[in-house]
């Protein structure tokens, strides 16, 4: 640790010796050795080294501060220029990338970052190295605002090549007087532009559709800035790549062409934002046998983009009627599009018709019914001409007791519906014997 700081005493103080401050080399008169330790032990004074110290520090003071500038939306760290000053290099200290190290051109008094989210905040700074000493300065940049009142989940996607829709959500902590703009600029900073067509929910933007990509890079830079009377308001920003965002249509020309053994389905690549090769897209299909769609399981069958698109599927003669459906997806990035229209391909299956079953099920309908009215019909016909004969009363052998007391006025004659019946008197006469007819 001495020699540590024994060396940064050199490196900071100059050597101090009699020689180099411009004083004669001692000889042998001992008036002028006498006169050398006198201003030898002058130099140790305290007060004698406090004003070299006050002067060292005054020439310090005279280094101009670099007065750095940061301009986020182009990216750029600028400071002012001073001579005999060599610019080493520039660094962005940023939360998720680490430090991202520049060199500046020669006699260039900035800095160019390339695209980077600064909605977290940064830190930059400057290494120079100048004739009096090395001289590291540092600019923090903030953003300024309410926390929790920025747009939150912010994402875009990419659709038909040609169309993109942004969405974002109100701060937490965002006032009821919020505002939000988005702003897009290309990565080479060369065309930027705000969002023609923003989307509302009471009032509030929400979202962003634009129908016109033109001027869009690879790479570009989203701003969500807000405002509001209330407070200040956080920006959100993010740089999206147009691969990561563009969600593909369905492929183009698809066609089935069967033989005995198989049919062939081809395509065509779909229309992308930008020229793709084959190689760059994945595609999936979905085979569905018409007859039994419904509990049909889907046949998901994936297939790598190459030069001829196309897949042989096994299907021998002969063969019911089928669909398929094929969506596309990047060969890196899984993110699948959405289905294309079903295209029909095979004959359709002979199902046995249900009309010899309804006409045997009427014919047993009318031959049971004939049959029953029939026979009912023979029946109610035999008890028309074979009346039952009525049972003659066997009081005997009735099981029914006999009742011996009589309510004679039950048997009321009734003149109007009874019969008229004769009533006949039997007398008995008694003969007297002839002897007595003779007295």
């Amino acid at each position: 640790m001495s020699e540590r700081r024994e060396t940064e005493k050199e490196n900071r103080w100059p050597e101090q010796s009699p020689v180099r401050w411009g004083f004669p080399h001692p000889s042998g008169n001992p008036m002028r050795v006498l006169a050398i330790t006198i201003l030898f032990f002058m130099l140790l004074d305290p007060v004698f080294l406090q004003t070299l110290e006050q002067q060292d520090i005054s020439t310090a003071e005279r280094v101009p501060r670099l007065n750095m500038k940061f301009d986020s939306w182009r990216m750029k760290l600028s400071w002012d220029c001073e001579e005999n000053t060599t610019y080493l290099e520039c660094v962005m200290f940023h939360k998720e990338n680490g430090p991202i190290n520049i060199i500046p051109q020669e006699k260039e008094c900035h800095c160019e970052f390339s695209d980077y989210s600064l909605h977290d905040g940064v830190t930059l700074m400057v290494k120079v190295n100048s004739t009096q000493r090395p001289i590291p300065e540092t600019l923090v940049y903030a953003n300024s605002g309410g926390n929790d009142t920025a747009a939150q989940n912010f994402s875009c996607f990419i659709y038909n090549a040609n169309f993109m829709n942004c969405s974002w959500a109100k701060g937490q902590a965002a006032p009821d007087d919020v505002q939000y703009f988005l702003y897009i600029r290309d990565s080479r900073k060369r065309r930027e532009r705000e969002c023609p067509h923003y989307i509302e929910d009471s009032g509030t933007h929400v979202g962003c559709h634009l129908e016109d990509l033109s001027g869009l890079t690879s790479y570009n830079y989203f701003l969500v800035n807000g405002t509001s009377q209330r407070t200040g308001i956080q920006f959100f920003d993010s740089v999206l790549s147009w691969k990561k965002i563009e969600i593909y249509s369905p492929p183009n020309n698809i066609s089935v062409l069967c033989n005995k053994s198989h049919c062939l389905i081809c395509w065509e690549k779909p229309k992308t934002r930008y020229r793709l090769s084959n190689m760059e897209f994945k595609y999936q299909l979905d085979i569905q046998r018409k007859s039994n769609k419904e509990n049909s399981e889907n046949q998901l069958i994936e297939v790598p983009g190459n030069l001829e698109n196309s897949y042989n599927f096994p299907s021998p003669e002969p063969r019911p009627k089928h669909t398929v459906k094929i969506r596309t997806s990047d060969a890196r990035i899984q993110k699948w599009g959405a289905w294309s229209q079903p295209i029909e391909f095979g004959s359709e299956e002979t199902t046995p018709s249900l009309v010899p079953i309804y006409v045997l099920v009427v014919l047993g309908t009318l031959i049971t019914v004939l049959t029953l009215g029939c026979l009912l019909k023979r029946f109610l016909a035999s008890q028309t001409l074979f009346p039952p004969i009525p049972r003659i009363k066997d009081k005997w052998t009735d099981n029914h007791r006999p009742d011996h007391q009589i309510i004679w006025e039950n048997f009321t004659l009734d003149t109007e519906k009874g019969d008229n019946e004769d009533i006949l008197t039997v007398q008995e006469v008694t003969v007297a014997p002839a002897s007595m007819e003779a007295a």
